[in-house]
């Protein structure tokens, strides 16, 4: 068989991200790991695993192929899909019992039931159909579950036994109101996926009520096929009305204790966590993001107090994992000081100023965490119950390390900089017991980035160069930034640095820029595109763009093109039209051209209210900008994204247009926000290239690209 192109590959291994294990839990005894991983780097049904630390052997619990039945997804996964990015099929997602000796899961919208002792998993008896999100309580009892927006409870059988009936712990008649979900803002914008908690006695459940009969509904519709009726969804347009939500502790007695708080000054519920070390405790937020508490509630009369109050000059950024307490009963929380998100204990930072904390990943006696002290490297640190002294750094290789533990046992899970891309090593007390294998494929492809610090501003770079060699000639420059908040593009993880070196490798030099507003630089450096998503975004790639000259000196600033997806879309297409005289062709997929067209939670954290900041929406937004196109700009959009909705595009084509301004236009049916479907996938990339190339003038050799 001939080998793989590599945008085959890429396509074929969903980005070089199956067969890497993943979703670790540890049992509490130390006994055992279970993990999600598909058999091959592309195989996309992933399976549930379990390591056994004893014997030191990986044991297969549940294999999808083999299942019974299809696998159709309901509405709802595929929300939650879409919601987390998620690539796979088959076992995508999974809870267990804190000994780690049951598993459940969700299969064609089935409640499964998995012995990670023994192995093998079957479908729950008499669970209802069209499950969703299905959770044990901490006993290993019983399971919640939610079904066409109703919350279910079931008894789990005992071994070798039947399963109770399912019953309605929680159901409104109202298609539009749902109990135990997440709503899109929260799932998609602040970090929460789940809608329910069960109390650590497995009891009573804390569900969040979500009636969505505010929200403005918004409609998809597939052209191909007309004869289907288009698709509507509840989406939460800047400056609209969100869903309301609220929170319910429900007993299975049938009791039910609303929880109190002003959800009118704090709508937002962002986080809940209710555990045997951390009573019911709840994380609230302004609809401007600029305030919030942490309140403790009671669960048998709904009343709160709050333990952590605070108000940011321009917004809070949430980090996962908290709030929490440590066995002792401190509160575990994450403040914003001296520019650096810190950790505290009962409000005093224990954490050093410079050390940027991304998410907490266990508490118990000390709190495990990871953070950035490089921008380009994300590290697993420990900083001990007591407070006292430094954090002890656990990893040490370049790269994207997370973890997760339970006692003295730990996996920790790198994206390294080297070929070998996914690693979850086993330790105990520190000491290294076991691999987990990673079946990723190979790349077909070598990456040879340089990365550097330029301009005033010290932004970090990667630049890539055909072969990784000096070249000897001026080469054609792609800028292949995203830009914006949440996301860094330049990482010493080396999946990171493969699509731009195959760009490079078509015949540019490609520079990868993290400007203001991307993370891991600082709260300053965060807060610098507070109202002003297009200065400081554009300035930084142009900055890097020639401060990069003055350092490589092959850079060809006369033939300069630009790519970007989501915010990077929506920065390319800025760049050819506000910045002509840099930027010579442009790509933009799936770009927000009309800042008004976007959610509220995103939005508004960075623009404000639409109604109370016009001209900010306008300065921000690049549909008045469609005159001034004298570039070559090629526009992507899948017609069914949900999420950043085609009608950003369409608005931007008609304006440009109206305006007498070629373009092209590449409009992806049946295509979300992510491009998952192989051939799309891969045929996208030779597009993009086929485009640049022809628009910065390298005509020769074009076939090398010609699309499959």
């Amino acid at each position: 068989m001939a080998e793989d192109s590599f945008p085959r590959q890429k396509a074929r291994t969903r980005g070089f991200t199956l067969g890497a294990p993943r979703s670790f839990r540890v049992a509490e005894d130390g006994s055992r790991v279970s993990f999600i991983r598909s058999t091959s780097g592309d195989n996309p049904q992933g399976c549930l695993w379990v390591f056994d630390v004893e014997t030191r052997e990986e044991r297969l619990i549940f294999d999808p192929s083999a299942a019974d039945g299809g696998q159709e997804l309901t509405q709802d996964e595929r929300d939650r899909r879409e919601r987390m990015r998620e690539q796979m099929t088959g076992v995508t997602t999974y809870d267990a019992d804190d000994g780690l000796t049951s598993a459940v899961f969700v299969l064609g919208g089935r409640v499964h039931v998995a012995d990670l002792v023994a192995g093998g998993a079957h479908p729950l008896e008499h669970a209802a159909e069209g499950a969703f999100d299905v959770r044990p309580d901490p006993t290993g009892r019983r399971v919640a579950y939610v079904v066409d927006g109703a919350l279910h409870v079931q008894d789990l059988p005992a071994r070798g036994g039947h399963a109770g009936s399912s019953r309605v712990l929680a159901h409104d008649n109202d298609p539009d109101v749902h109990w135990g979900i997440a709503e899109f803002a929260a799932s998609e914008e602040l970090e929460r996926h789940r809608g329910f908690w069960w109390s650590p006695d497995g009891e009573r459940i804390a569900v969040a009520r979500v009636d969505e009969r505010p929200v403005r509904v918004w409609h998809i519709a597939s052209p191909v096929d007309p004869d289907a009726p288009p698709r509507a969804v509840r989406y939460p347009q800047a400056g609209t009305d969100n869903a309301d939500v609220s929170l319910s502790v429900l007993g299975l007695d049938g009791s039910r204790v609303d929880v109190d708080w002003d959800r009118d000054a704090l709508p937002y519920l962002v986080e809940v966590t209710w555990n045997d070390r951390c009573p019911l405790t709840l994380l609230v937020l302004s609809r401007d993001q600029k305030r919030w508490l942490v309140l403790e509630a009671d669960p048998d009369s709904g009343k709160t107090q709050a333990l952590v109050e605070h108000t940011a000059e321009h917004w809070q950024t949430i980090v996962t994992g908290v709030p929490d307490r440590l066995s002792d009963g401190r509160l575990v929380f994450v403040e914003e000081r001296e520019d650096t998100r810190r950790i505290t204990l009962d409000g005093a930072p224990v954490t050093p100023a410079g050390l940027q904390v991304a998410s907490v990943l266990d508490v118990g006696g000390d709190v495990l965490f990871a953070g950035q002290d490089d921008p380009t490297e994300m590290h697993v640190w420990r900083i001990t119950g007591d407070g006292g002294g430094s954090p002890e750094r656990l990893t040490t290789e370049p790269g994207v390390h997370t973890a997760a533990r339970a006692g003295d046992l730990m996996v920790i899970v790198s994206d390294l900089a080297d070929r070998r891309m996914r690693r979850a090593l086993v330790l105990r007390a520190g000491a290294e017991l076991a691999e987990i294998r990673s079946h990723v494929e190979t790349p077909v492809i070598d990456a040879h980035p340089t990365f550097g610090v330029v301009g005033d501003r010290e932004i970090r770079v990667a630049v890539f160069t055909p072969g990784g060699a000096e070249p000897s000639t001026p080469l054609p420059v792609i800028l292949d930034p995203y830009g914006g908040p949440h996301f860094a593009k330049v990482l010493n993880a080396y999946r990171a640095t493969l699509e731009p070196q195959w760009l490079a490798d078509q015949g540019f030099a490609v520079l990868v820029a993290d400007g203001r507003g991307t993370p891991g630089r600082g709260i300053q450096w965060e807060h610098a595109v507070y109202r002003d998503f297009a200065g400081p975004v554009l300035d930084d790639q142009v900055d890097a763009l020639h401060a990069a000259s003055e350092r490589f000196g092959f850079l060809d600033l006369d033939r300069v093109g630009i790519r970007g997806w989501s915010f990077g879309g929506y920065l390319a297409a800025m760049a050819v039209l506000r910045r002509p005289d840099v930027f010579h062709a442009a790509v933009a997929g799936a770009p927000v051209t009309d800042q008004t067209l976007y959610d509220t939670a995103y939005t508004e954290r960075y623009l404000g209210l639409p109604q109370d900041e016009e001209d900010v929406y306008r300065r921000n937004s690049l549909i008045e900008d469609a005159p001034n196109l004298t570039r070559p700009l090629l526009l992507i959009h899948g017609l069914a994204d949900d999420n950043v909705f085609v009608a950003n595009t369409l608005r931007m084509s008609r304006a440009l247009t109206e305006a007498g301004r070629p373009h092209s236009f590449v409009a992806l049916s049946g295509i979300t926000h992510m491009t998952t479907e192989e051939s799309v996938a891969e045929n996208l990339l030779l597009l993009q290239v086929r485009f640049l190339r022809e628009a910065l003038g390298l005509v020769d050799e074009l076939d090398a690209v010609r699309p499959a």
